[in-house]
């Protein structure tokens, strides 16, 4: 573990700018990414060689040779990535407030306020907990991601970043290139499917091209892209032709078997999401008890006298200031919305109780998979069943009960992404000698800034992207699902019970099936996380198609490397690559939806179809070499 020397500096103006402006680009990127795919992906690692390079230039421009880079480039990815997570939050849950109906466009004030108090809360709930997770480590947590991003920073000290910015910036270009070409120009397909009737059953196949999707894929690895696409193969190809009768959808077997998913099958991976949630709240239930009995002796003061300036947190007194302020503000985003205090202060009381659970519930999870593979949709949807099924046992109902379920899930989501983040970015301050409280300062820096246009970036893509938010294009699946869910509970809206149950049972088989792999000493490297099973089952099913493209591409890659590195060092160019893929594709959505409000929707070319679809599987093809070409180790 690295020691901060006396003097190297790790907050100053300069850090504190170039971190917000990586927080609003990351946070912007990862609300298209989000809306599209139903994921988002860490951006620590890309903020991170980004804010050495700026570092860098800015001290060969005033002749400096200050030594301190590493802490200052920590310091950025640290305020860049709480945009990343921010958005993981709000994308996940205030849409549904639209395809719901409720709201005919985002409240821009109301929903800034929720992602700043949710990402606040996240941050300030999980401050005790770091003792707990981080700093003893009982449960040997590896934190991944976290030793990922410590070892480029380490390494962009050795070596000149430039290079490993000039990999993003190339796959932000191929990746902006690949979205304006299908969405603007109309020059390439943004989906390749199809289905077909087989007796009275419907069959799909089909995936998207989507560069941001591959990178997805090479970024969590072979393992979790199997795992999304067994859930996906399990929703599409077996579910589908199984449970639905095909006949009446002979005219348009494409459109029935997307009715079948959304009616039926996403379902299942929802009850299957809910036994990930109950079990991720069980496996943390030892680390939840310390992180109390620490939170009552910080109250004491017993904690923080008798250690370092530089691994102490922000003070006791602060934090329960500022979580103060953050629960009259969520108190008074409840009463707006719902004009009922008796449900202000149930809800609140019940956000309280849940985020704290699920800010030690996503601290841990990260440790052990990394930030982007958190289950955070299953911790959300289970806030969600609790609230609602609460609210609706105290006799709530319509609007006003599926508002205030949805502003739990809402906080909850966030208070959830944000910990996780805070907790990775706290192992990698560790690492490299950061002070924690500068890094909760920027932490809270950066959820600040990024609140502030959480709601402009998704009101632009609701009004200026076929469909709006909803549509094919940005399906927010997540945000459908919670929508779907309170509109079961209070409107109108009919809950498949039966579809629950089964996704419940799926789940349970898949734990158990987990247990015995592990317990038999033949997992290896392979498990059966729960989580990305069930993402996949309620994703539509071609976005798991290049994401396991990229995984397989990943696990090529190291498998044809055979040397003694560490597999983050060997795959490092092709993280790097992917993350500029998955930032150009998502600023040009944006950029594309910004040109669509001015008029200008489209330049088609007016191509054939049949050099259209010809085109796009060249074009796929040269994507995936174009990141395998990127990601071969020096």
């Amino acid at each position: 573990m690295s020691n901060n020397p006396t003097g190297i500096p790790e907050i100053n103006i300069r850090v504190i700018i170039i971190g917000i402006l990586l927080s609003i680009v990351m946070g912007s990127a990862n609300v298209y990414l989000g809306l599209k795919a139903g994921m988002t992906v860490s951006a620590s690692i890309p903020a991170a060689v980004v804010g050495m390079l700026v570092l860098r230039q800015i001290r060969a421009f005033n002749n400096e040779t200050n030594s301190g880079s590493i802490l200052e480039a920590n310091q950025i990815q640290t305020a860049a990535s709480a945009g990343e997570s921010l958005a993981a939050g709000i994308i996940f849950t205030m849409p549904a407030l639209i395809i719901i109906g409720v709201w005919q466009e985002f409240d821009m004030i109301l929903t800034t306020v929720i992602a700043f108090t949710g990402g606040l809360l996240g941050i300030l709930f999980m401050i005790p907990m770091r003792q707990v997770f981080i700093v003893k480590n009982e449960d040997n947590l590896q934190y991944p991601e976290g030793l990922a991003c410590a070892s480029v920073l380490e390494a962009g000290q050795e070596s000149d970043s430039s290079s490993s910015a000039g990999l993003i910036i190339k796959g932000a270009l191929i990746g902006g290139a690949f979205k304006g070409l299908i969405s603007f120009f109309g020059a390439l397909k943004g989906v390749l499917e199809g289905a077909i009737l087989i007796g009275n059953r419907i069959f799909f196949f089909g995936g998207d091209i989507s560069p941001a999707l591959l990178a997805v894929g090479f970024i969590v690895r072979l393992n979790v892209a199997i795992l999304i696409f067994i859930g996906g193969f399990l929703g599409w190809l077996v579910g589908i032709p199984l449970l639905g009768q095909g006949l009446e959808h002979a005219a348009d077997p494409l459109g029935g078997a997307a009715f079948l998913w959304s009616t039926k099958i996403r379902y299942v991976g929802v009850g299957a999401m809910v036994v990930g949630g109950i079990s991720s709240i069980f496996k943390v239930r030892n680390g939840l008890a310390d992180a109390i009995k620490v939170l009552i002796k910080n109250q004491k003061g017993t904690i923080q006298k008798d250690i370092p300036n530089n691994e102490r947190d922000i003070p006791a007194k602060a934090i329960n200031i500022f979580s103060t302020i953050a629960v009259i503000l969520v108190g008074g985003v409840y009463y707006y919305i719902t004009n009922d205090v008796t449900i202000a202060l149930i809800t609140t009381f019940i956000m309280i109780i849940m985020a704290f659970f699920f800010t030690a519930v996503a601290s841990y999870i990260v440790g052990l998979v990394g930030n982007s593979n958190s289950p955070v949709s299953g911790m959300t949807i289970t806030a969600v069943l609790f609230t609602g099924g609460l609210l609706y046992v105290f006799g709530f109902s319509g609007t006003e009960g599926m508002v205030a379920t949805l502003g739990v899930a809402a906080i909850v989501c966030c208070a959830a992404c944000t910990s996780g983040d805070v907790c990775n970015d706290l192992k990698t301050g560790q690492i490299v000698g950061a002070t924690p409280y500068r890094q909760q300062i920027m932490q809270i820096i950066g959820v600040a800034v990024a609140s502030l246009v959480m709601a402009p970036i998704l009101q632009l893509l609701h009004d200026n992207t076929p469909g709006g938010i909803g549509g094919r294009e940005l399906a927010a699946p997540q945000a459908g699902l919670f929508a779907s869910l309170a509109d079961g509970f209070f409107g109108t809206g009919n809950l498949p019970l039966d579809m629950v149950i089964i996704g419940a049972v799926i789940g349970i088989i898949i734990l158990i099936a987990d247990y015995l792999l592990v317990s038999s000493g033949r997992a290896g490297s392979f498990r059966l996380h729960l989580m990305p099973i069930a993402v996949g089952m309620y994703l539509p099913f071609g976005l798991s198609t290049p994401i396991l493209v990229g995984g397989l591409l990943a696990h090529f890659i190291l498998s044809k490397n055979n040397s003694d590195k560490d597999p983050d060092s060997i795959l490092q160019n092709g993280i790097l690559f992917s993350s500029g893929l998955i930032a150009g594709e998502s600023l040009m959505g944006i950029l594309l939806a910004l040109v669509a409000s001015i008029g200008i929707n489209n330049i088609h070319l007016g191509l054939q179809p049949d050099i259209i679809t010809g085109l796009t599987f060249v074009s796929a093809l040269g994507a995936i070499w174009f990141l395998y070409a990127s990601s071969k180790s020096k």
